[in-house]
């Protein structure tokens, strides 16, 4: 290559490069990003109401939840901003380095070792290790979990742009993400932790669907998936299999052990029941008073119908429903694959996990201890999931102006 083949690269290189980054520097979606901030600031409000009785209680310290989540609250609201003015496609880079970092700490989590829960590093909470140090030994609690659903978004949507052509086939655009999916369901499952094994291969296969996959597939999928279903909550799969099988008899029958094993669930439909339409008013629910277990976490909606009522449990409704339609429209329009792909994993995931978790509070389907976008406590859960939707606006700002009639 001569001299000035080389200059002629390099100036065409660093062309590009301005190309890039003025596209990136494009407007933010605002609908999308108000509905964020609102949903941001009424999950801070619901999780104060529901959290103050039992920080007082167990720590001495009502203010001792709210404080940590307003922290990490205004962390992720900052990688937000920084991340939507960061060009997507930087994130090619790092797809298969956040794939193989999250699969690592899931392993990490569930190796055994001498600490109190039986494991070298994974925290015992509730008959689960989901949780580990932020710093293997020191620093606040978080689900490597979170982690893996970004790092499944990342490299599905990049390795899905790059076989476009051949996604079709099931060499290429079945069986690698297959076996990705099943390692991370296997991995999850001996946590256990089956609503984050539900939602990580659900998101994978919305991605895959949305990725061109032929159809045959999908009524394949869709097809085991429904017997699956079927064969967990109808029959005795799940106590042969060493599943809590308690989850499925309190699902059909919420009452059928009050005191013990059907607590929760019962306390969740009585909190409902108590809201009535208008609610009983912000912060004088009463089922949070060390009646209703995890009110803070993945019940904390049931706090709300009872404090908000139907009318504002449904106003919180209407939110969500509206930030995934605007995430799904941001998707159709996005610049490129790449980006569209990204916009929908990330969309997807809201979706499912608030589908999810207020279908458990309410009783639609059995308990699977999912935490709701936004409003449950998790500070490290809440920054991802806000630096999640930088991403989606970073797709935003690079949508390509409407063309003039």
């Amino acid at each position: 290559m001569t001299r000035e083949e080389k200059r002629r690269r390099q100036q065409e290189k660093r062309q590009k490069v301005r190309e890039l980054q003025q596209l990136a520097k494009g407007p933010l979606d605002v609908p999308f990003l108000l509905l964020v901030l609102m949903l941001t600031v009424i999950g801070l409000l619901m999780l104060f109401s529901a959290s103050f009785p039992s920080a007082l209680y167990e720590k001495g310290d009502p203010l001792l939840y709210i404080r940590s989540q307003v922290v990490f609250a205004l962390l992720g609201l900052g990688a937000m901003l920084l991340m939507s003015k960061i060009n997507y496609d930087r994130l090619k880079g790092f797809s298969t380095i956040a794939l193989l970092g999250s699969l690592a700490l899931l392993v990490l989590v569930i190796l055994p070792g001498p600490n109190s829960s039986g494991k070298l590093f994974g925290i015992r909470q509730n008959n689960a290790v989901r949780w580990m140090k932020l710093f293997l030994v020191a620093g606040p609690r978080y689900q490597p979990s979170e982690l893996a659903k970004l790092g499944i978004i990342l490299y599905f949507a990049t390795t899905i742009e790059q076989r476009r052509q051949r996604m079709r086939t099931f060499k290429h655009g079945i069986l690698p993400y297959g076996i990705i999916l099943l390692t991370f369901f296997v991995l999850l499952w001996k946590e256990p932790h089956l609503s984050g094994a539900i939602l990580i291969c659900g998101i994978g296969a919305v991605m895959l669907v949305v990725g061109g996959i032929h159809p045959a597939w999908v009524g394949t999928g869709t097809a085991v998936v429904g017997l699956g279903a079927y064969a967990m909550l109808f029959t005795d799969l799940m106590e042969k299999i060493g599943y809590n099988s308690d989850r499925i008899k309190t699902w059909l029958d919420p009452w059928w052990d009050i005191r013990n094993k059907s607590f929760q669930m019962a306390q969740s439909l009585i909190a409902i029941g108590s809201g009535g339409l208008l609610g009983v008013g912000f912060g004088k629910g009463r089922q949070k008073f060390l009646y209703l277990p995890e009110e803070h976490n993945d019940f904390i909606f049931a706090v709300v119908c009872e404090e908000l009522g139907l009318i504002g449990a449904c106003l919180i409704i209407l939110l969500f429903a509206l930030l995934i339609i605007r995430g799904y429209w941001i998707a159709i329009h996005a610049r490129d694959r790449f980006g569209s792909l990204l916009a929908v994993g990330v969309t997807t995931q809201i979706a499912l996990q608030t589908f999810l978790n207020m279908a458990v509070v309410t009783g639609l389907i059995p308990a699977t201890g999912i935490s709701l976008p936004f409003f449950s406590y998790g500070g490290t859960a809440l920054a991802v999931q806000l630096f999640e939707i930088g991403i989606v606006l970073s797709v935003s700002r690079q949508i390509p102006a409407p063309k003039a009639g």
